[in-house]
């Protein structure tokens, strides 16, 4: 059903493109560029699934997470490059706590309703949860420095936030070391009762179709979101929306779509390793290496692009990080912590909406 539903949204990949080309509507170009990236974005979901059977959960997981956030990081750096530099620092914010909260959450939820409990490695998820405690310092102290300098020399918070964004690069590279190389053993997922890894429709798909179909959606949504970042503005003025909710939920929610349907697969099939691989893994790496990466080429650009954060961003991505942590600390998990999960997420999304 789901497959099916994917395949129909393809009708508004062609369509939405038209309307941008033809100088329709913001709302309507918006809505419909919406629509189309959810499918290539759940194409490129497609596509890293069938290459996590060719390399395995470790490296599979990094690669479902890295291809899952290119979609995010082709829309950001398209409204970077035009310079609406709330909108992308919205849309990161959006990116990092959808993929804890929304995505990890769903995952749980539906994953923990078919096998009531659901067990993963403590020491990938005491990995990943330090890792993001490295991103909400990164987002702090920025924040505090703007705050007790009175922003009375900017050029030291753009400095600032190259060199942070440079410790952050680096860390996440030693990260892959450490989970790929030199530590991988502990990160190697435990094969549990009743858990089908090799439950999949179809036959598996060869490594070139598999990379070939991941370049093609990147391609496209590329262009879709062209449309997209160009019409952001007019729209959420149009439907009465703050350029802030716009790029923490709903371009968040647009970029997800890989995200959500990869992780929740994996947990429907008791792998959550893999889910949390993904999900959690996804939010680390847009908040410590996207994140760096979109402030070095805004810098190149002209167009720049501080880790400063509104102080309600930096207090999400600080509970988000905290109510994960609580929840994953043991191992396991239920459809009860996951809806709590997507719980936090509602209330935070409520709140932006007021902004």
């Amino acid at each position: 059903m789901a497959s099916k539903l994917l395949w129909a949204l393809f009708l508004f990949v062609p369509i939405s493109i038209g309307l941008g080309l033809s100088g329709g509507s913001p709302p309507l170009v918006f809505f419909t560029a919406c629509l189309a990236v959810i499918p290539l974005a759940g194409l490129m979901g497609r596509g890293t699934e069938q290459l996590t059977r060719h390399l395995g959960p470790g490296l599979g997981g990094l690669i479902s997470s890295s291809f899952g956030n290119a979609a995010e990081l082709i829309l950001a750096f398209i409204a970077l490059r035009e310079g609406h530099i709330d909108v992308v620092k919205a849309s990161l914010t959006g990116s990092i706590i959808g993929n804890m909260l929304l995505v990890l959450g769903a995952a749980m939820l539906l994953g923990g309703w078919k096998h009531k409990e659901l067990r993963f490695s403590r020491a990938a998820a005491e990995s990943n949860s330090s890792m993001m405690f490295l991103a909400v310092v990164a987002l702090v102290i920025p924040a505090i420095y703007a705050r007790v300098s009175q922003h009375r020399h900017p050029e030291h918070i753009e400095s600032l936030s190259l060199d942070i964004s440079g410790i952050l690069i680096l860390t996440y590279a030693a990260s892959l070391v450490f989970s790929l190389r030199s530590h991988r053993d502990l990160f190697r997922p435990e094969v549990e009762p009743g858990s089908t890894p090799h439950e999949h429709a179809g036959p598996p798909w060869s490594v070139g179709r598999a990379v070939a179909t991941l370049v093609a959606a990147a391609v496209m949504v590329a262009v879709v979101a062209e449309f997209l970042v160009g019409a952001v503005e007019s729209a959420g003025q149009a439907l009465g929306l703050g350029d802030v909710f716009m790029g923490v939920v709903v371009l968040a929610l647009v970029g997800n779509a890989a995200e959500n349907s990869t992780a929740v697969h994996a947990a429907m099939r008791n792998q959550m390793d893999l889910a949390l691989a993904i999900a959690v893994g996804s939010s680390m790496q847009i908040a410590i290496f996207v994140a760096p990466l979109l402030v070095f080429a805004g810098h190149l650009m002209g167009q720049p692009l501080g880790l400063e954060f509104s102080v309600l961003e930096v207090a999400a991505v600080m509970l988000s990080v905290v109510t994960m942590t609580l929840l994953i600390r043991d191992g396991r998990t239920n459809w009860f912590e996951g809806l709590q999960l997507l719980a936090v997420y509602a209330i935070l999304a409520m709140a932006f909406y007021f902004i």
